[in-house]
């Protein structure tokens, strides 16, 4: 389905998960002290099936990895 065939309403839900997902992943990296937090947010908005699995898998291998003095 191309934007063109979309109707206000699925337009607005699909506005609406995206704004859901983006806000999600800001305040994960916000809360997890990433310093692009911000960066991640607007990123999964714009590309959520990207971005948003990237930026989960660079949280649990950091968070895996051990702490550096």
């Amino acid at each position: 389905m191309s934007l063109a065939d979309m109707s206000l309403p699925q337009f607005l839900i699909a506005i609406g998960i995206a704004a859901a997902i983006s806000m999600g992943t800001f305040a994960h990296a916000d809360r997890h002290g990433s310093a692009h937090a911000t960066a991640w947010g607007i990123g999964a908005f714009l590309a959520a099936g990207i971005v948003v699995p990237v930026y989960f898998v660079r949280y649990w291998v950091r968070k895996r990895r051990p702490p550096s003095e």
